[in-house]
């Protein structure tokens, strides 16, 4: 892969095969939809929804490689997942580390519970991207480059309520992860990004009652984010377009986090 020249011109993504985790739906299923639009291949991958996944699919067409379902709560799933993916026999130029859970992790009550939270909330926000970015390092470097882009959370940041602390503390921990890799790895073309978004209006955002006002009330903009935000940011720094912006973290959250 050639060294990247400043952006110039209409946004494009052609030439790009992008593995994008979690995205049968939701915030996934619109960066798979907007990298499409911007000329990309992708590789769709569901834990549990295959359905929405093939749905997706046969909506995006010959644009999807491969649909792929993988559990990654589960021990060395990530690198299960990029090998899959590589076998399609096209080279993969970029990741994006979407999938995400939030199981609840009260600092009362059951302490099984409470460490089934922590295993999960690290296993799927944590472990399992940066076994994909370490798979993904290896052929980035034999490739001559790549970009990888972390979708983390506002909580990663500020941190969350009391019954979110496993969640906030692997949004943390995959900040630092993408800020270790770009100081470590622009000199192999390797570019890493992370976005940062609050509420997002998919289906796990609150839809009515206390907790959507409660959720909108420490939102100077009103609303929450739409999915096509982040999918638009994240398509920017795919392409290529700032690549002396590698190692940044990106706030997209309504001025409710202001840094």
């Amino acid at each position: 892969m050639a060294k990247r020249t400043p952006y110039v011109g209409l946004m494009t993504l052609n030439n790009q095969t992008i593995l994008i985790t979690g995205s049968s739906r939701g915030l996934g299923a619109a960066i798979a939809e907007q990298c499409v639009q911007n000329g990309a291949k992708v590789i769709v991958h569901y834990s549990a929804n295959e359905t929405a996944a093939r749905d997706l699919q046969e909506r995006l067409g010959v644009s999807v490689l491969g649909c792929l379902g993988e559990d990654l709560r589960q021990p060395g799933a990530g690198t299960r997942l990029w090998a899959a993916a590589a076998a399609f026999g096209t080279p993969i130029t970029a990741l994006v580390n979407n999938a995400g859970i939030d199981p609840a992790s009260p600092l009362s009550g059951d302490i099984e519970t409470w460490r089934q939270s922590w295993d999960a909330n690290l296993a799927v926000n944590l472990i399992a991207p940066a076994e994909l970015s370490r798979c993904a390092v290896a052929d980035f470097r034999a490739q001559g480059g790549g970009t990888i882009v972390n979708i983390a959370s506002r909580a990663g940041i500020r941190g969350d309520d009391v019954h979110h602390d496993a969640y906030a503390a692997a949004k943390g921990g995959i900040l630092a992860h993408t800020r270790t890799l770009a100081r470590a790895l622009a000199g192999d073309n390797i570019l890493c990004y992370a976005i940062t978004p609050g509420w997002i209006n998919t289906d796990m955002a609150p839809k009515g009652g206390e907790k959507l006002k409660l959720a909108l009330s420490e939102i100077p903009l009103g609303r929450m984010a739409e999915p096509q935000e982040i999918a638009s940011l994240t398509a920017f720094l795919l392409s290529g377009a700032c690549p002396s912006a590698t190692g940044a973290t990106f706030d997209i959250n309504g001025a409710s986090h202001v840094r």
